[in-house]
C-alpha cells in the first residue's frame, strides 16, 4: 500500500465531504467484495470519480448539456477517460510505476459500465455506495423530475453484476424507490 495513502490524502484535498465519503466508501465496499483487493483496485476505487473534483467550465458540450449523463455513452466515456488521466498523472508525480498507473487508469476507465472482473467488481463497490451514501441527496433534488430520479436509482441497481453486491444493495434501492413513490 505504498500509494494508496497518498492517493487518498489527495482525494482529501480535492473533493467535497460527500464525493470524499462516497470515495472511501466505495474503497471500503471493494475490500468487503474481493478481500484480496490489490493496491491498484483500492486505488482505483478511492479515487474513480476524480473528473468530477475537477470539471472545468469548458468541459465538453455533453456536460452541459445534459442533467444526468449516468446513461450518455458519451459522457461516460469522456468521465472514465478524464478521471483515469488525472489519476494516472497524480499517480506518475508520486512515483508509482508504469504497471501499476496502467493497472489504475484500466480499472477507472470503465469503473461505470464494467468490463474484467475487477472493473465489474468496482463498478459494484461504487453502486453500493452510491445507494448508501448518495441516495437520499438525490430524494431531496429539485432539479430534476422523479422520472430521471429513479432512472438514475434504476440504473444504479441494474448494472450491478454480482449477486453478493445485489443482495447488500436491495434494501437500499427498495426504500430509495418507495421513499421516491411517497414524495409530493
Amino acid at each position: 500500500m505504498k500509494f494508496y495513502n497518498k492517493v487518498e490524502k489527495f482525494v482529501e484535498e480535492s473533493c467535497t465531504k460527500g464525493m470524499i465519503k462516497h470515495l472511501k466508501r466505495t474503497a471500503y465496499w471493494i475490500k468487503q467484495l474481493k478481500s484480496n483487493a490489490d493496491e491498484a483496485l483500492l486505488i482505483a476505487a478511492v479515487s474513480h470519480d476524480m473528473e468530477r473534483a475537477f470539471r472545468k467550465k469548458d468541459a465538453p458540450e455533453i456536460l452541459r448539456a445534459t442533467k444526468f449523463g449516468f446513461r450518455d455513452r458519451e459522457f461516460l466515456k469522456y468521465h472514465q477517460e478524464e478521471g483515469a488521466r488525472i489519476v494516472g498523472e497524480l499517480l506518475e508525480k508520486i512515483g508509482a510505476d508504469a504497471k501499476l498507473i496502467l493497472r489504475v487508469k484500466m480499472l477507472i476507465s470503465k469503473h461505470e459500465l464494467g468490463g474484467n472482473d475487477d472493473q465489474n467488481i468496482l463498478k459494484d463497490a461504487d453502486s453500493i455506495s452510491f445507494f448508501e451514501n448518495n441516495m437520499k441527496r438525490f430524494l431531496i433534488r429539485t432539479d430534476v423530475s422523479k422520472t430521471m430520479i429513479k432512472e438514475k436509482f434504476e440504473w444504479m441497481y441494474d448494472r450491478i453484476t454480482s449477486s453478493k453486491a445485489k443482495r447488500i444493495v436491495e434494501k437500499w434501492y427498495n426504500e430509495a424507490i418507495n421513499e421516491l413513490e411517497n414524495l409530493d
